[in-house]
């Protein structure tokens, strides 16, 4: 009597854990939105080490990438269909604000966009800068196409609606879900042209791990993104010009005048060693600062901090130091900030705090 007892009681809390868990389980919801890119990518032969980027839909994507339904529920939209090679500001803004629009309705709780290694870090540090959500946002490529023996993408995609789908994603703003790895957007450089493990973060290391489905952070981020940036794209229409030119032996600063002469309210510098450049360079920039085009030196080495003063006198000739940014993502800031002023001191103050 006293064995069936406890039985029924133990069979009668089973029944309440389990309907508590069901409750409390509820599979989040996770919109994928598609650009292009590598993981969309098909060979026209199989074996063939040639093929073009965004060829398969995001409906191709998701059906190749098995057991994401264990993790949460989801539906994908196309944004675009390009190699991120092409990756442009219309899409940017367009992604942007779906991804905006998604993320303010309690229905959405996390985004996944997939996206060509390329340009990625560069998009997911634009979307790190103009996100308005705590919500984890996800970006996640391949370095191999869709169509490849031992294809990347499937469970980098898997890891990556892992990570969306994980509340302690919240917070940390954009993602990046790469061979198992996890970064920050501001701190992620590509830096190999095929090897799987083509990300890393030089100067911060990885934020975390994403396994098979499962995410372990490391740190958070301390700089300012997402909700706690103060810039927006409402009513945004088209980005200020800002050209990259690239510091070498003998450089005479005409790319300089070129991109002054394109109408560029920015340059940036990507200098040799600490931000720096020839003298026709240097004078050039000068130039082009004096003209009010904010001028931001950062540098071409892949790692290292360059800060004001060093080698270059950034007070005497109003130029702006990237810090720890490199180029393209100097580029990005600057897009943004010129968008509310052109004071180099203010864009620096940018530069400190992003």
């Amino acid at each position: 009597m006293y064995t069936t007892s406890r039985l029924k009681i133990a069979v009668l809390t089973l029944a309440v854990m389990t309907a508590g868990l069901a409750a409390a389980g509820e599979l989040p919801n996770i919109v994928i939105l598609a650009t292009g890119g590598t993981i969309a990518g098909a060979q026209p032969t199989e074996g063939d080490p040639g093929y073009k980027s965004g060829s398969l839909s995001i409906d191709s994507l998701i059906a190749a990438a098995p057991g994401m339904d264990k993790l949460a529920r989801f539906t994908g939209e196309q944004i675009a269909s390009i190699g991120s090679q092409d990756m442009n500001d219309e899409v940017w803004l367009k992604l942007a604000r779906r991804a905006n629009q998604l993320l303010a309705t309690p229905e959405v709780d996390g985004i996944v966009v997939t996206h060509g290694t390329d340009t990625l870090e560069e998009t997911a540090y634009f979307l790190n800068l103009v996100i308005r959500s705590d919500k984890p946002v996800v970006l996640v490529g391949s370095m191999r196409p869709a169509t490849s023996t031992s294809a990347d993408g499937p469970l980098n995609l898997y890891n990556a609606v892992a990570v969306a789908a994980d509340p302690g994603a919240s917070g940390l703003g954009v993602l990046v879900v790469s061979n198992d790895d996890l970064f920050a957007a501001r701190e992620i450089q590509k830096t190999n042209t095929t090897d799987l493990q083509t990300f890393i973060s030089p100067n911060r290391g990885q934020l975390g791990e994403a396994y098979y489905g499962k995410a372990w952070y490391f740190w958070r981020p301390t700089t300012r993104h997402t909700t706690a940036s103060e810039f927006s794209i409402d009513g945004v229409e088209a980005l200020p010009r800002v050209d990259i030119v690239y510091a070498h032996e003998n450089a005479d600063g005409m790319m300089v005048k070129a991109a002054v002469a394109a109408g560029a309210k920015g340059i940036v510098l990507a200098g040799v060693g600490d931000g720096n450049a020839t003298k026709p360079m240097v004078d050039a920039l000068a130039a082009a600062a004096a003209k009010g085009v904010v001028v931001v030196r950062s540098t071409r080495v892949g790692s290292g901090i360059v800060r004001r003063n060093i080698e270059v006198n950034d007070d005497a000739l109003g130029f702006v130091a990237s810090l720890e940014l490199n180029p393209q993502k100097a580029r990005v800031l600057l897009r943004l900030a010129l968008l509310k002023t052109q004071s180099p001191a203010e864009i620096q103050r940018v530069f400190n705090e992003y």
